[in-house]
C-alpha cells in the first residue's frame, strides 16, 4: 500500500475521529498493528490556529510517519494556506475532510456538506494539491457516498478528484443524511473502486475480522479504515491482519496486555492535556475499554467521579488486576454490539 511516496506497512487505516484520534490514540492503534493513522481535522480558519485545540490537534512529537493532516473547511484559498501551514509543521500527507457529518460543521458548508456543492468541492481540491505539490506532499480525500439518498455522488466527485491529483480517495459508505445510523452499503465503494486508478479505502461498520475479510470481498478496495470499533479495542488491527494472512482468528488479548496498553495511553493522554482536561477527556476512552466487560459499567460510573490523574490511574490499574485474577484473557464480548455503547460516539470526519 502505498501514498504517494509512503510505503506503509499493512492496508488498516485509523479513521481521523474528533475528540479521539489524538497522538497517543494514533501511536497507541498503531503499536497494535495500524498501518496508518489520520489527525483530527484541523480547521483552514486561521484565527484558530493558535488555540490550545489546535495546537494539540496538530501535536506529532515523536510519532512515526508519514504525519496525515485532514483539514477541514469551505474556502479554497484558505484551505491552500491551511495546507502549507500544516506542511510547515511536519505534514507529509494532507487529507481533505468531505466526510464530517456532524451539525455544526455542515451548516458551515464544510465537511459532507461540500459534496453539495460539487464545483465548489472540485476548486477546493484543486487549491490545496496545487499548494501541496511543491512540497512533494500527496493529497488525500475522505467523503461519504453522497449527502442523501437521493444524491450519490462520490463516483462523480472521486473522478474529479483523481484528474486534479488526488492520490487516494476514502469512501465512507454512508450519506450525510444517515449520519451513523443503519448499515454502511458498500456498492457505492466498489464503483468507486472500479472506476479510479488511484487507491480506495473502504470504511464504515467495520467492526470485526469476518467483516473486514467480507467488506474487502465486496468493494475490491486498496485498504480499509476503521473508526468506532476501535475505541477501546485498538488490537482490533492486529486481529484483523492476522485474520487476512491467515483466517484464523487470533485469541482475545491477554488481561494484563490491555491493561499495560490502557495505563500506558493514560500516562501519554495526561502528558498531552494536563491533568484537569486531561482526567475528564479519558473517560470516554477509560469508559470504551470496560464497556463490556464484568463489572465494567459500575466500575465507570464510580471513575467518572474521580478528579486526579493520580487517583484515576490507580483505579484503572486495579479494576484490571481484579479482572486479571478471574480472567488470563479479556472476556469475549460482541464486536458490534460494544461500538458506542454506554459512551457518545464522537464524530468521525
Amino acid at each position: 500500500m502505498q501514498i504517494g511516496p509512503h510505503v506503509l506497512p499493512n492496508p488498516l487505516f485509523v479513521a481521523p475521529m474528533a475528540g479521539v484520534t489524538d497522538r497517543p490514540f494514533r501511536q497507541l492503534c498503531r503499536a497494535f498493528g495500524a498501518g496508518y493513522a489520520v489527525s483530527e481535522m484541523v480547521t483552514s480558519r486561521k484565527d484558530l490556529w493558535h488555540t490550545l485545540k489546535t495546537s494539540r490537534r496538530a501535536d506529532h512529537t515523536g510519532e512515526p510517519g508519514p504525519i496525515a493532516v485532514q483539514i477541514a473547511g469551505t474556502d479554497a484559498a484558505m484551505m491552500a494556506e491551511a495546507a502549507r501551514y500544516n506542511i510547515d509543521r511536519g505534514a507529509q500527507i494532507i487529507d481533505i475532510n468531505m466526510g464530517c457529518p456532524a451539525k455544526k460543521v455542515c451548516d458551515q458548508w464544510a465537511g459532507s456538506a461540500l459534496m453539495r456543492d460539487e464545483a465548489l468541492a472540485l476548486s477546493i481540491i484543486e487549491a490545496v494539491v496545487a499548494a501541496c505539490a511543491p512540497h512533494g506532499v500527496p493529497v488525500t480525500l475522505k467523503m461519504r457516498t453522497g449527502w442523501c439518498a437521493q444524491v450519490k455522488n462520490a463516483l462523480a466527485i472521486a473522478r474529479a478528484a483523481e484528474q486534479a491529483g488526488v492520490q487516494m480517495v476514502t469512501v465512507h459508505g454512508r450519506t450525510r443524511e444517515q449520519g451513523y445510523k443503519g448499515e454502511a452499503e458498500y456498492q457505492t465503494i466498489a464503483a468507486v473502486k472500479a472506476a479510479l486508478r488511484i487507491p480506495v479505502v473502504a470504511n464504515g461498520d467495520i467492526d470485526s475480522p469476518a467483516k473486514a475479510r467480507a467488506v474487502l470481498a465486496a468493494t475490491g478496495a486498496d485498504a480499509l479504515m476503521i473508526g468506532r470499533a476501535a475505541q477501546g479495542r485498538p488490537w482490533i488491527f492486529r486481529a484483523i491482519a492476522h485474520h487476512l494472512a491467515t483466517g484464523q482468528d487470533l485469541a482475545p488479548p491477554l488481561v494484563l496486555e490491555v491493561r499495560r496498553a490502557l495505563l500506558g495511553h493514560l500516562q501519554d493522554h495526561y502528558a498531552l492535556y494536563g491533568e484537569h482536561t486531561g482526567v475528564r477527556s479519558a473517560r470516554k476512552h477509560i469508559g470504551w475499554y470496560v464497556r463490556t466487560l464484568p463489572g465494567g459499567e459500575a466500575f465507570r460510573a464510580r471513575m467518572n467521579t474521580l478528579e486526579s490523574a493520580a487517583a484515576q490511574w490507580q483505579a484503572v490499574a486495579d479494576f484490571f488486576d481484579e479482572l486479571a485474577q478471574a480472567h488470563e484473557r479479556l472476556p469475549q464480548a460482541d464486536a458490534a454490539a460494544a461500538v458506542g455503547q454506554g459512551v457518545e460516539a464522537p464524530t468521525q470526519a
